[in-house]
């Protein structure tokens, strides 16, 4: 007879039990609570799991519990959810039917006992099921059903979760809010190495603020102890404690397996696990121990009906060969099945699997798959293609495993589960070539709109290509950019252009694509051999494609004419062959165009009807495009409010649709708003949030450039300098898109000034003025250039500069006499720049800088405002002008400065004000002595002439001998004085110096 050795009573956990009843208060309060519970193998994740889900109960929540399948990764999708979801209809049936009223088809693919799921449709994959569709009705049917009650939704084993269960889950940890329910995910985080799926999407839950994290360590001597004494019901001998804790190290699993084994006569433990693990095991009868080597095989669950097909055996002979592993706690009852059994603890499972004959494991996964074909209800609807596909595989039948993983590829994508459809397709190219030609399944659907017809004379090749195609496809749609592109490569290599010129060019598109998102070029080699092959074709889909994205190159390269041509061709053709989601993309590209020609408002009206038609049509491509390009739109108007809201909406919608480039790229866009109205804060945090889903290398380039301009604005050079330099590594080639070509030069060129390297910051100017486009982003221009001219009135005094400086300054009212400035924002910058090449030249006056703030007063811009009121501040106090009307400017400028932590404004102001020996506070006046300006630095009397004599170029030794002082303590001067004003060299110094006029 075989006990158990489970202790009653949960020992060893009582800080994490009251936290997660915390947890579980603050959600009855309508509050949703997200946990995540991590611990290695053993240590007690489940039993901890299971005594809160008791005390939920007890409080009269509702829980549902879901386990990640082993198999998850190779084609079971939402695995944890389907089976969740299924318990909470069997406990809730008729409110679960009230919150999916109107829905049910479309939730059927989660949850197949609410209604047969709507049928794949061939060429109609992105209609308004889509994933992002299927997420967000799943977290609104939880938000319905948790609306009245409190409901505790816990996924187990993350760490074998499938891409599509973690892009669930992370939807709905972020989406979620104001409604009574608790979503728990264990996780065994000994498995979670360097490299695995799983690392990534934890470090970007565990950025949310809202996210809490619980990690089981290991129990002491006393609670091992305690744990022997629950199980055995007496204090247990001190010598077994020792023994118990020794060879368990604290782990509650291994600790119940020893006391197991000791109890029954004091086994000689062996010190292999796994040697550990099947002691047990070999106590059993024969018998029980063939069918546990059956069940291992099966997976995570093995259900009744199934087992009992395998095993060969009666239902009677059965139940007798289970019955000892149950009561020796090897086996347990499955929560997720009617009549399944899963084996107590995976560590168990692994152990007597991988006790199999070499020859065994293939005969048994045949055994297998040929009792799911023969009766396709011994396993869930939702779980039988993906597990057919394994056992075949398994089993060495590639002639039965390639065509059950192309049906489990099919089950995937209808499930919008785009990576373990591209796990299922790369299986099956991996066994193409081992199936005999005759035998080759054909594909059946599958082409978007745009995909190419099949040739005429279609041949099994074709069909290699339509699957190289697919995975491709899939791969790209899972934003995986090297796979995507290896699987072109392949597919270039294999396929006759002649024969079929519309396919091959669909695949150079692709091609093109990639070289982008790696940032190895700008695709144009790749896209021009897709024109060549279409261009005497017939209307087609393909050839409106190959048109719209020769269009869009233009747009984004070489904004001009030629590219409103081609995109009003590509849409007109598009039309003509009803490929609606390429004419939408046609659309989008034009009124882009639109805004470039100046005509922003046009742009704004067309981009909203456009994300109206994409919302309708859930073609995930024009989703991304245009709320990116809308919010991109918006802030070139200069409609920076207008364009954080749009980025709101657009961030929802490509959560929906799975889209994480789009998140990428619509956050950043966010963030240039933000920072443009001064909400500088939200912006880092925004940037932090856009992070995990920066996979291409476009999207990575353009985060750390953005949050270059965060730390430049804030006066960190170091930072700034780091996050440039990045951003470039991330793109190979030496020419950038002009959207990204003035931006980029604008921070290169400060940074270079900043270390006194003006030759460099002008030649950058320079080479980035002679990339301008045809037509569009003058602002952008402008903005370049009135940052250079600012740079170079800044840099007045510093001998360094003072070689080549009027010769460029010379170029830039040159280059300025041809921009125009089609935009309230680039009029707004085209007036700075005026005001400060006058300053840089000597001769700003009053007039210019009031010009340039009535310029920016349309515009959202408080920190530009801020710069510009700085100016005419220091102009009026410089002319003598009035001082109550600078002191005006001023004060709001510094409250500014203080709000945003931007030190060089701040700085600046205070040194203005210093030397006009005015007070900025609210409550004093405006003429009130604030002292030597030199003290607002905190100097003394010694260090300020140090100072001064640095600002003249002396070098210590000369300082030295000026001051009569040694060059050691003029050493020591310099060094005190720069940690003061905050600089890291004698250059920084002496240029702060100039800046802020400290010495005549």
């Amino acid at each position: 007879m075989h006990r158990t050795c489970v202790s009653p009573v949960l020992v060893g956990r009582r800080t994490e039990l009251d936290r997660l009843l915390a947890a579980l208060a603050n959600a009855a309060a309508g509050t949703p609570q997200r946990l995540l519970i991590a611990g290695e193998a053993g240590i007690g994740k489940t039993r901890l799991l299971e005594e809160f889900l008791a005390a939920a109960r007890r409080d009269g929540a509702v829980t549902a519990v879901g386990g990640c399948l082993e198999l998850g990764a190779e084609g079971l999708p939402f695995a944890p959810f389907a089976t969740a979801l299924r318990t909470l209809h069997r406990s809730l049936p008729a409110e679960v039917a009230e919150a999916a009223a109107g829905r049910e088809a479309e939730l059927a693919r989660l949850l197949p006992d609410l209604a047969p799921a709507p049928p794949a449709a061939d060429g109609d994959r992105y209609d308004a099921e889509s994933k992002g569709r299927l997420f967000e009705l799943t977290g609104q049917l939880l938000e319905r059903l948790a609306r009245d009650r409190t409901v505790v939704l816990a996924v187990e084993d993350l760490h074998w979760s499938d891409r599509s269960t973690r892009e669930l889950l992370g939807y709905l940890v972020r989406s979620v809010r104001s409604t009574r329910l608790a979503v728990l995910a264990t996780y065994r985080s000994d498995d979670v190495h360097r490299r695995h799926p799983l690392r990534p999407f934890l470090a970007e839950l565990e950025r949310l603020r809202t996210v809490e994290r619980i990690d089981l360590a290991r129990l002491t001597r006393d609670e091992v102890s305690g744990q022997l004494a629950a199980i055995t019901g007496r204090p247990p001998a001190p010598r077994l404690v020792d023994e118990v804790f020794r060879r368990s190290d604290g782990n509650p699993f291994f600790v119940e397996e020893l006391l197991a084994l000791t109890g029954e006569g004091g086994a000689d433990l062996s010190s292999s696990l796994r040697d550990l693990l099947l002691v047990r095991v070999e106590t059993l009868p024969e018998e029980s121990q063939r069918v546990l080597r059956l069940a291992a095989e099966a997976g995570s669950t093995v259900e009744f009906g199934l087992l009992l097909a395998v095993s060969g055996l009666g239902e009677e002979e059965l139940l007798a060969a289970l019955r000892p592993a149950v009561d020796a706690g090897l086996l347990r009852p499955a929560e997720d099945t009617a009549d399944g059994y899963r084996f107590r603890h995976a560590l168990l499972r692994e152990a007597v699997g991988d006790d199999l004959l070499p020859g065994e494991r293939p005969r048994l996964n045949r055994r297998y798959a040929e009792a799911l074909e023969a009766d396709p209800a011994l396993a869930r609807p939702e779980e039988r293609a993906g597990r057919l596909a394994s056992y075949w595989h398994r089993a060495g039948d590639a002639a039965r495993a390639l065509p059950a993983a192309l049906e489990a590829a099919g089950e995937a994508c209808h499930r919008h589960a785009f990576a373990e459809q591209l796990v299922m397709l790369r299986r099956a190219i991996e066994l193409w070539d081992r199936v005999p030609r005759e035998d080759l399944p054909g594909l059946t659907g599958g082409w978007a709109e745009a995909y190419p017809a099949r040739a005429e004379s279609h041949t099994p090749a074709d069909d290699y290509l339509d699957l190289l195609a697919e995975a491709a496809v899939a791969a790209r749609l899972d934003d995986d950019v090297e796979s995507s592109a290896t699987l072109v490569k392949q597919a270039l290599r294999t396929l006759d252009d002649t024969r079929d010129p519309e396919r091959a060019a669909w695949f150079w598109l692709e091609a093109s694509w990639h070289t982008i998102a790696a940032g190895r070029g700008d695709g144009w080699r790749e896209l021009a051999r897709a024109i060549e092959l279409v261009e005497d074709r017939p209307p087609s889909a393909v050839k409106a494609d190959v048109l719209a994205r020769a269009a869009l190159w233009r747009m984004l390269n070489t904004p001009d004419e030629e590219g409103l041509r081609l995109g009003e061709q590509a849409a007109d053709l598009a039309r003509h062959v009803a490929a609606h989601e390429v004419e939408l993309q046609a659309r989008i590209t034009l009124a882009v165009l639109h805004s470039d020609t100046g005509d922003h408002d046009r742009a704004v009206r067309e981009l909203y009807g456009l994300r109206e038609e994409a919302a309708r049509t859930g073609a995930p491509g024009p989703i991304a495009r245009v709320h990116t390009n809308l919010t991109s739109v918006l802030c070139l108007a200069g409609r920076f409010r207008e364009a954080i809201e749009a980025g709101r909406i657009g961030l929802e919608a490509a959560a929906r649709a799975g889209l994480r480039d789009a998140l990428a790229s619509i956050g950043q866009n966010m963030v240039d708003a933000l920072l443009s109205v001064g909400e500088w804060d939200e912006a880092e945090r925004r940037l932090v949030q856009t992070r995990p889903y920066q996979g291409q290398a476009r999207s990575r380039a353009g985060g750390d450039l953005v949050a270059a301009y965060l730390a430049m604005y804030r006066g960190d050079l170091e930072r700034t300098a780091e996050l440039f330099a990045r951003s470039r590594t991330y793109i190979s080639t030496e020419k950038l898109e002009p959207q990204a070509e003035f931006p980029v030069a604008l921070v290169e060129a400060w940074v270079a000034r900043q270390r006194r390297r003006f030759d460099e910051a002008r030649t950058v100017v320079r080479d980035a003025l002679a990339q301008r486009p045809e037509f569009g982003h003058e602002a952008s221009v402008w903005a370049l250039m009135a940052s250079a001219a600012e740079g170079e009135a800044e840099a007045q005094g510093d001998p360094a500069a003072a070689a080549g400086r009027a010769r460029f300054l010379d170029d830039l009212a040159a280059a300025a006499a041809e921009l125009p400035a089609p935009s309230t924002l680039a009029r707004a910058d085209a007036a700075a720049f005026a005001a400060q090449l006058a300053r840089a030249r000597g001769g700003a006056d009053a007039g210019l800088w009031t010009a340039a703030l009535a310029a920016l007063e349309p515009v959202e811009r408080p920190y530009e405002r801020a710069r510009l009121s700085l100016r005419l501040a220091e102009t009026l106090l410089a002319s003598g002008g009035n001082r109550e009307r600078a002191a005006e400017l001023l004060r709001p400028a510094r409250e500014l400065a203080v709000r945003l932590g931007a030190e060089p404004l701040l700085t600046e102001v205070d040194a203005v004000a210093a030397r006009a020996r005015l007070s900025l506070t609210a409550d004093s006046d405006a003429d009130s002595v604030s002292g030597d300006p030199v003290e607002a630095f905190g100097l003394t009397a010694r260090e300020r002439d140090v100072l001064r004599l640095v600002s003249a170029g002396r070098t210590n030794r000369q300082i030295a001998e000026e001051l009569f002082i040694s060059p050691k303590t003029a050493s020591v001067h310099v060094s005190n004085l720069m940690a003061k004003l905050g600089v890291s060299g004698r250059g920084e110094a002496a240029a702060l110096a100039h800046r802020m006029r400290l010495f005549t």
